[in-house]
């Protein structure tokens, strides 16, 4: 076994004790940061920086340099798979992600490759092993992958969406042909969440960000069942270390509980759902991950404080708790908040923990 000095967030999601809670936030490496943004205007352009393990692992670093979090999550993207897919990934200024080929009907499915992940995503795995040593065992590093249903949605729509004409177009005209895609996608991120655990990631999450827009035997068949497959495909011990798995549905609610039921680890909640109640929903079989509002950061210090501890306070005593925002943090947010947030979550969780 590799020796961590902090392991409180690997012990927080198998729910073993610890003595405070710990903390890390989505995109916790971006655009909020000055010093990132300067780190991606040497790399050229964003696949440039995923690409570049030195610099995926400087802008990784860049927030444990400046905040006591206790954990790295590698800076990548969710759509590294469907570009190693062969749709061609680029970004448009101001519009996001976008692909050069879409999938459009079952002929489309059928001629997607199942790519050897640790060829085609070779540079992604490169900066696994750069930041895992770049970390000296300080804190774990977070793997991370996009959920089937998410990763599949911006394959058939060829980028963002806001109404999903196109995914359920396919899903409903052609179920088939969409279950198809999900479960081929479900292997490609099974084996590229693997090849990341090899390289030296201590935890994986896998965001299905776009679950909630589905009705509920929709999100069965076409989001949880993806998540299921990884689930039941990933390697779960290494390096002499249980490895935790990690869902984050936006806007479950109270699908939480089925998500519960896959063998998962832990779910992220996000702030629409307390934590109280998810806890309830979940009957405590798994930690949970969460869930300030991120919009929080643009309020006041004291405001702030507040928040954390609505926070801590929700989810109450005992392990398995990880303290995040409910989603991503905005780029507009004043990097100074994000210190108030961490340090109140330092100073106040210890209460809800057993001492020693």
């Amino acid at each position: 076994m590799s020796e961590l000095k902090n392991d409180l967030l690997l012990r927080a999601l198998m729910r073993q004790p610890v003595s405070r809670t710990p903390a890390w936030m989505m995109r916790q490496a971006g655009r909020y940061l000055p010093e990132y943004r300067a780190t991606r205007a040497e790399a050229g352009d964003f696949m440039s920086l995923c690409r570049n393990a030195d610099l995926a692992c400087e802008v990784t670093l860049q927030p444990l340099r400046r905040y006591a979090f206790d954990a790295a999550i590698l800076f990548s993207d969710i759509l590294t798979v469907p570009d190693a897919m062969g749709l061609g990934l680029y970004f448009s200024a101001g519009e996001g992600p976008r692909f050069e080929r879409r999938i459009e009907r079952a002929a489309d499915v059928e001629k997607l490759p199942v790519p050897d992940v640790e060829d085609t995503l070779g540079y992604v795995t490169n900066a696994v092993r750069t930041i895992r040593g770049a970390l000296e065992g300080s804190v774990p590093l977070i793997g991370f992958a996009g959920s089937p249903w998410t990763v599949a949605t911006y394959m058939v729509e060829g980028g963002s969406s806001k109404n999903y004409e196109n995914i359920k177009g396919l899903l409903y005209s052609d179920p088939k042909a969409a279950d198809a895609l999900i479960a081929k996608l479900a292997t490609v991120t099974t084996n590229y969440l693997n090849a990341q655990i090899r390289a030296g990631a201590q935890a994986v999450m896998v965001f299905d960000t776009w679950g909630s827009v589905l009705e509920p035997e929709a999100y069965r068949r076409f989001s949880l069942s993806g998540m299921q497959a990884i689930v039941d495909g990933l390697i779960r011990h290494h390096d002499g270390r249980d490895v935790p798995v990690v869902l984050f549905t936006k806007g479950a609610g109270t699908r939480l509980n089925i998500m519960s039921e896959t063998g998962c680890d832990a779910l992220g909640v996000d702030w629409t759902t307390d934590l109280a109640e998810a806890r309830e929903i979940t009957g405590d079989r798994v930690a949970l991950q969460g869930n300030m509002d991120p919009s929080l950061l643009y309020a006041s210090d004291d405001a702030i404080r507040a928040g954390v501890k609505r926070v801590l306070d929700s989810y109450g005593d005992g392990p398995g708790h990880v303290f995040n925002l409910g989603h991503g943090i905005h780029p507009e947010i004043d990097p100074s908040k994000v210190g108030v947030m961490v340090d109140t979550v330092r100073e106040y969780s210890p209460r809800f923990h057993s001492p020693g």
